[in-house]
Parts: C-alpha cells; structure tokens; sequence
C-alpha cells in the first residue's frame, strides 16, 4: 500500500487489522467480507464529489457521471427485490429506518417493533434509540414456549396498542419470518408495515427466505451483511410513497449521499443477480444449520432448538459461563462471535447469557460442512476451559492454520 511511508502509525494499524480478519474465523452473523471490486470502487476518487439531490436533479454541478451510477443501483436494487421504487441513498440500516418513520410517522406516534432482548434491533423501538425516544415504542416478545414468533400474541398486542406502524425484522431472530401474517395484522389494526431485512437480505434475494415485498408497505435493508456489499442502508417501497420516502432522506435527514458507497452497492447488487451468489446463500444456511447441530450434539442449547436462517443463538447457561466472558475467550483464541442477550434473559446487555454465531464470513471464505465440524470443536474447546491462556494460545495457531487453507485478503495483500 502507497500509504506506508506517509502515514506510518496508520499504515501499522490497517495491516494488523488485515492479518486479524485474514487468520481470524470471522462468526459476527453482521460481519462480511467484501472483494476486491468492492474494495476498489469503495476507495475512488467519487469520494471527493458533493452530489446531493437525486439524478438529474442536483444542488450541484458535475453530477452527470454520478447520476448514471446512482440510477444504476436503483435499477439493480429494484431488480433484484421486485421494487417498485428504491432509494440507494441511506448511510446504514439504522438511517434507512429513520427515514421511514420520518415519511410515515408524527413524532410521538406508537410504534410496535421486536422487543431488543428477544431479537430486535435499537431502531425497532429501544428506548436509548431515536426510535424509542422520538416515538412512543412497545415491543412484541417471542413465546416462552418455544422462543418463536407468537403471531397470535403479537396480534393480541397490536390490537391493545394501536400502533400507527408495525416493524417485522430482527437483528438476533434465528427463525423464518411470516410477512403475510404481519401485514394482515397490520391491516386489522390499520398499521403501516415496515419489514427489515438487514440480516436476511442476501436470503430474500435469492428466495431462501419468504419476501416482504408483497406484503410490507416498506422494506429497509443494510447493503453488507448477507448481502456481502459496502455498509450501507436501503430502502423500498411502492410508487405511491417514492417521494415521502426521497425527501425523507434528503433533505429530511442527510445531506450529501457518500457516491463511492452508492457505486459500491451496486456492484454489490449486481454481484447478487448471479446463480455463484444463490449458491453462496443456500451454502450459507447449510453451514449454519450444521454449525449448530454440531453445538448441539456437544451439549450445548441453542435457543429456539436450531436456525432457519444465517445465525443462531447459543444459551450458556447450562455452562455457567456469560456471553462476555465467552466472547472475550474466544477472541483471544481468534474466534470472534458477540455476547448476545437470549429470549428472558436475567443478565444484562454488557454481560448476557448468551452468544449469536453467524456464518456468512466464513461461508464467504468457501468454508462447508466439514469445516463448520473442526469450528465447533474449537468453540467447545475453548469454552470449557475460558481462562487457560495455554489453550487460547494454542487455538490461535489452529485457527490460523484453517483460515490459510481458505486465503482472502492474503491474494491482494502481503499478510
């Protein structure tokens, strides 16, 4: 990198970062890697260009290159999910769903999303978020029966709260999601229905998992996770809301779109309209499924009792052991997942009871089944013995050594 010799002190830390996701087993169900397009594209020169407004319809001069590229994604992102309208224009997920309840809500309005401690997201209505403090929040819980969605009670819910908009979507939701069944309550209830599919996007795209096109009145995604794009956000919608939605963004909460993330996601979105990229999604839930009867057959209780989806949630109670203290075991034997809260949980968000396993990273890497098997070993191994520094020693060396049979970054930089 031409960067070393003028800025040392950064040039040191962005190697060590590369050789830590290089020989690391990246299990952050959020995390991706991106290739080198991405990367290329990500880095050019549209990063110096002011460029707000919308194509062919700019506070600035010199957009004509930009707008073809901007009209590109939207395009492909319409394609790709069968969208009426799409806005490429969001910084991250969390922005795409401030904006809808920017178009589509009053503040102080009653919104009902997924309780965070049972699988939400911040934006779904916790009260440290914009979206619990601007609007008046309730959250709906997974049943304490079998840790799945309970449409019969969300209904219920619904019906007592009255809420001008519904969320369906998850941030730690390891199940298949009824969109239809969401939005019939939202009818009942006369609800907008927003459907976030961050997590899930790469899935819906290729049709692993059901589509909420048909039945949300909007659907907000990130542009990395599954989707193995830039960090980004996303949104869709019907016609009939493409301006509320467009002047929401800008100039409702953003000022100048960031072009080199723009033209990122959507060689992203065109990266996900080929048959690689489907196979990539079903090898994804392939490896999450094993990876977790794996954990299973070792004792271990996963939450729900498996996934349908990219990620899983693993109960440490039973082990006596806290999401935090596993989480740090782990990445100090280069194996990174997040403590994560589990349904009812008794401990707090800084500690938890649990960890969430995702597997698009190394799926990413070309990791299978057979892989998915030595990862569990790992896991277990390190978590029944989470303060032997001889041990954690040990693991890095193993990690390293599978992670060097599966090279990503390591093609295009000297790690």
């Amino acid at each position: 990198m031409k960067m070393e010799g003028n800025d040392r002190e950064i040039f040191d830390l962005l190697k060590s970062e590369i050789d830590r996701e290089e020989h690391s087993l990246i299990l952050i169900a959020s995390e991706n890697y991106v290739d080198e397009d991405i990367l290329e594209v990500q880095g050019c020169v549209l990063t110096n260009k002011y460029a707000e407004g919308y194509p062919a319809k700019r506070y600035y001069s010199g957009c004509k290159y930009l707008d073809e590229i901007e009209s590109i994604a939207i395009e492909r992102a319409k394609t790709l999910f069968k969208a009426e309208h799409a806005n490429v224009q969001p910084h991250s997920g969390s922005s795409a769903n401030m904006a809808v309840f920017y178009a589509a809500l009053n503040v102080g309005d009653k919104i009902l999303g997924m309780n965070i401690a049972h699988g939400g997201h911040l934006t779904h209505g916790a009260r440290v978020s914009f979206s619990g403090k601007l609007y008046q929040a309730v959250g709906y819980p997974v049943s304490s029966k079998d840790e799945m969605l309970d449409y019969d009670e969300i209904r219920q819910i619904a019906i007592a709260e009255k809420p001008k908009i519904i969320v369906t979507g998850a941030s730690a939701y390891p199940r298949t999601i009824d969109f239809k069944r969401f939005r019939e309550i939202a009818d009942e209830v006369g609800a907008y229905l927003l459907a976030d599919i961050a997590h899930i996007a790469g899935l819906v795209a290729t049709g692993y998992h059901p589509d909420p096109i048909e039945y949300a009145h909007f659907v907000t995604t990130t542009t990395h996770k599954t989707l193995r794009g830039p960090r980004g956000g996303l949104i869709l919608c019907k016609k009939e809301w493409a301006k509320a939605i467009d002047s929401a963004v800008f100039p409702g909460i953003q000022g100048g779109p960031l072009m080199h993330v723009i033209a990122a996601k959507a060689v992203a979105l065109g990266k996900a309209m080929t048959p690689d990229f489907k196979e990539y999604q079903g090898q994804i839930i392939k490896n999450a499924r094993h990876l977790s009867d794996c954990m299973v057959k070792k004792g271990y209780r996963i939450v729900s009792g498996g996934t349908d989806n990219h990620l899983f949630l693993v109960d440490l109670s039973p082990k006596g052991i806290t999401g935090k203290e596993a989480q740090d075991a782990l990445e100090q034997s280069g194996i990174m997942v997040n403590k994560n809260l589990i349904p009812f949980d008794t401990k707090g968000p800084n500690v938890t009871s649990g960890i969430r396993v995702g597997t698009p990273a190394v799926t990413t890497r070309g990791m299978k089944e057979g892989e998915m098997e030595i990862i569990a070993d790992l896991i277990d191994a390190v978590l029944q013995r989470p303060t032997d520094e001889a041990l954690q020693a040990e693991t890095r060396g193993r990690v390293r050594a599978l992670c060097m049979k599966f090279p990503f970054y390591s093609r295009i930089y000297d790690v």
